[in-house]
């Protein structure tokens, strides 16, 4: 585990920072041709700096030398092996500027500080390299052809790549699709969020170092209608992978429909449940699962376990459980490595997550610490993506109703079941529709499982593992006759 630094010691990395503030075109940062945008800290309300937007032109410019690099195959046709060890320098250079990466994000997002240093900086490397040591390593296929013929099943990289990035885990994601697109052999543009820019500007400047040739990987920062709709809707850009909301992932769905048909996947939205079974054993680790999935990251999560689906025979004694550890998630200051929750990431968020707080909860400032509240299972907290520190609590007398609650959501992406019964965790694994289900515990896989999900939480395809490394190919097949034009017998 990372070593935390002090209060001060981050803000000395942070006042000594510099900050990147423009487009990262063909290996170099560019004046972009958009409006200023002034990237703020949330937990200040401080301007961290002004960075000058891309415009459309800048998308045209953009993709133009991504197909160019894509075309001259420096990249996309290199040995793997040579792919690999680019990766694996990038992976050097993350470490080797970890913290500057660490403060530059928890700065822009609000994250606490601890989360950047051993969670998102770790895993961010970690999945990295992952696809870095898978690319030369997966092989293709042959078929059944019989000895007249030789059938060859190939994958071939896709082509250029837009990846849009959420606000909530800005370096991860980012992390989550260049891994498995640039192993692959694709030419990737990046839109970052409006609110988190700096790291994917940063991060790139790394991976021209590293060796990654000029075009391969760029980014542009700016808001949806002037870089992420012609993102979408550009012919020459050949897929979209997508991280943020189900209703921003609609749209991408229209641009491909509208444009060139391109690949899409999308990672959207979650209402998740964590089902708490009268026979779960040790309600402390119970507790302590239950916390850490509705508050990590003040519960800005797509995968959070905002639901909390308990049995009432167990209700009273995990609730005691859960108010009593929520004594150490202290909230505030995100470069205090003390504190477990930071600042809301924006004004306009705060303003939405603060609609839902009962009673006379109030947000302090751009903070908003834990709340926990019973509700029915047709309140609003039961039913919306709230994205913010609340967990929404429902009894249940039955492990029928605790599952049919647990799919009564148009969403579908993680769930978690605490049972000590063995046929019961199967059974529940089973019956949910959710594209992840952990037991007695929470998370979400690590780098080497797919991770997405059912209904309105996904479509296309799966981050993470050799699903996320397939989807950025392209399936192609070879077939070749192996007859002798000669033997006329066999003809």
């Amino acid at each position: 585990m990372t070593d935390l630094l002090t209060r001060a010691e981050y803000a000395a990395i942070a006042a000594a920072l510099d900050l990147p503030a423009a487009p990262f075109i063909d290996g170099k940062f560019r004046p972009g041709e958009g409006a200023d945008m002034p990237t703020l800290n949330p937990a200040t309300g401080e301007t961290l700096a002004t960075i000058r937007t891309a415009s459309a032109a800048d998308v045209d410019l953009a993709v133009a030398k991504a197909r160019e690099a894509f075309e001259q195959g420096g990249w996309s046709k290199a040995h793997p092996s040579d792919r690999k060890d680019v990766l694996i320098r990038l992976c050097k250079l993350m470490t080797r500027n970890r913290r500057d990466l660490a403060v530059m994000e928890s700065l822009e997002s609000g994250k606490p500080i601890r989360d950047c240093e051993t969670i998102d900086l770790p895993e961010a490397i970690h999945t990295i390299k992952w696809h870095a040591e898978a690319v030369d390593k997966l092989y293709d296929q042959t078929g059944p052809a019989g000895d007249d013929a030789l059938s060859m099943i190939v994958r071939e990289p896709v082509g250029v790549v837009a990846a849009i990035l959420p606000w909530n885990f800005p370096l991860l994601m980012l992390a989550w699709k260049i891994g498995p697109a640039l192993a692959a052999g694709c030419s990737v543009i990046v839109k970052p969020a409006e609110e988190t820019s700096m790291t994917a500007l940063k991060l790139a400047e790394l991976a021209r170092e590293a060796g990654v040739p000029n075009g391969v990987l760029q980014v542009l920062p700016g808001d949806g209608p002037s870089v992420g709709e012609p993102l979408g809707r550009h012919m020459g850009v050949d897929m979209v992978s997508f991280t943020g909301s189900t209703e921003t992932g609609r749209r991408f769905l229209t641009y491909a429909a509208e444009s060139n048909l391109k690949k899409v996947v999308l990672e959207c939205g979650g209402k998740n449940p964590a089902i708490v079974l009268e026979d779960a054993e040790n309600l402390d680790h119970v507790a302590e699962h239950v916390v850490n999935a509705a508050f990590w990251n003040a519960g800005q999560n797509c995968s959070a376990a905002s639901r909390l689906i308990v049995h009432k025979a167990v209700k009273a004694p995990l609730m005691e459980r859960i108010e009593a550890r929520l004594r150490d998630w202290k909230t505030g200051d995100p470069l205090d490595p003390g504190n477990h929750i930071g600042a809301i990431v924006s004004a306009a968020h705060l303003d939405k997550v603060t609609g839902y707080l009962k009673g006379d909860d109030a947000p302090d400032g751009p903070f908003i610490s834990p709340k926990v509240y019973e509700v029915a299972p047709d309140d609003p907290l039961a039913k919306d993506e709230v994205f913010g520190p609340i967990l929404a609590v429902l009894e249940v007398a039955s492990t029928d109703l605790a599952l049919a609650l647990a799919n009564d959501t148009d969403y579908g992406l993680a769930a978690s079941v605490f049972t000590s019964n063995i046929r019961t965790a199967h059974r529940a694994a089973k019956d949910i529709r959710a594209g992840t289900v952990t037991v007695n515990c929470y998370g979400e896989g690590d780098a080497a499982t797919p991770f997405g999900g059912y209904k309105h939480s996904g479509f296309g395809g799966r981050d993470n593992g050799v699903h996320a490394h397939d989807q950025y190919t392209e399936t192609k097949t070879i077939w070749i006759d192996l007859t002798d034009p000669a033997d006329t017998e066999r003809l």
